[in-house]
């Protein structure tokens, strides 16, 4: 009776799957986008939370590739062959963001050290995979989430204030000869010669933490403990780092 009941249940949960699948599915030609099962096991805020997540590493992934165009000689610090081979090494899952050369830090601690003048290794490098730490903490180490999982909306919300201090830092440090040590946004002395993509994709990320943390608190009314304080002279709000 057991065996009955259970093909039972899954014979009706792929049916509302088909039937969901129909009708919501995208027609491309005679053809009709199928239905993940997986999906019956999200939440609306669960879907919310994967579509965050995804555009806030394309951002980063973005990041990464600019800086590596605008500032060459980095990826060239690692005998990279091109740009190329240098953002697969840089953003492959399988390196859980940590990079060799750089005295285990992660996270915030490898933003800073990427920040430094002293620091001869692969700034862009260094300062990508920080934030990459960081963030896949924020998202406490997932890809993809359901019903059982909790995300933490301060964890969120503390590293949108972070990248807005991480943005400062890339923008703003220089050598002792007065020189960026990463080459970023550029303003020239036409409006036509302003390039402030950088400044944008970072507002795209902290636009979607700030908003997926809001919509997280106020699903599980959470207060979240918010900061005001300058970017010029503010200090890396906690998030929990890798393991």
């Amino acid at each position: 009776m057991l065996r009955m009941a259970t093909v039972a249940i899954l014979s009706l949960l792929t049916g509302c799957a088909h039937d969901k699948g129909a009708s919501l599915g995208e027609s491309v030609g005679n053809s009709v986008s199928t239905f993940d099962p997986k999906q019956i096991g999200k939440s609306d805020i669960d879907r919310v939370a994967d579509v965050h997540r995804r555009t806030v590493f394309a951002s980063l992934r973005v990041l990464a590739e600019k800086l590596y165009r605008r500032n060459p000689r980095e990826w060239k610090k690692g005998g990279h062959a091109s740009i190329d081979a240098a953002l697969d090494r840089l953003l492959d899952p399988r390196t859980g963001w940590r990079l060799p050369d750089v005295g285990g830090r992660v996270g915030t601690d490898a933003i800073l050290l990427a920040m430094r003048e002293d620091f001869a290794g692969d700034r862009v490098a260094v300062f990508i995979a920080g934030m990459g730490a960081m963030l896949n903490a924020a998202f406490d180490e997932k890809t993809e989430f359901f019903m059982l999982d909790d995300l933490d909306p301060q964890k969120l919300y503390n590293s949108a204030r972070n990248l807005e201090i991480a943005a400062w830092k890339l923008a703003n440090s220089r050598d002792a000869g007065g020189a960026l040590l990463l080459l970023s946004n550029e303003i020239g002395p036409a409006a036509q010669a302003a390039n402030l993509s950088f400044e944008r994709e970072f507002g795209k990320m902290i636009g979607n933490l700030d908003l997926l943390a809001s919509l997280i608190a106020d699903k599980g009314h959470r207060t979240i403990a918010r900061v005001a304080q300058s970017v010029a002279t503010a200090v890396f709000l906690p998030v929990v780092a890798l393991r």
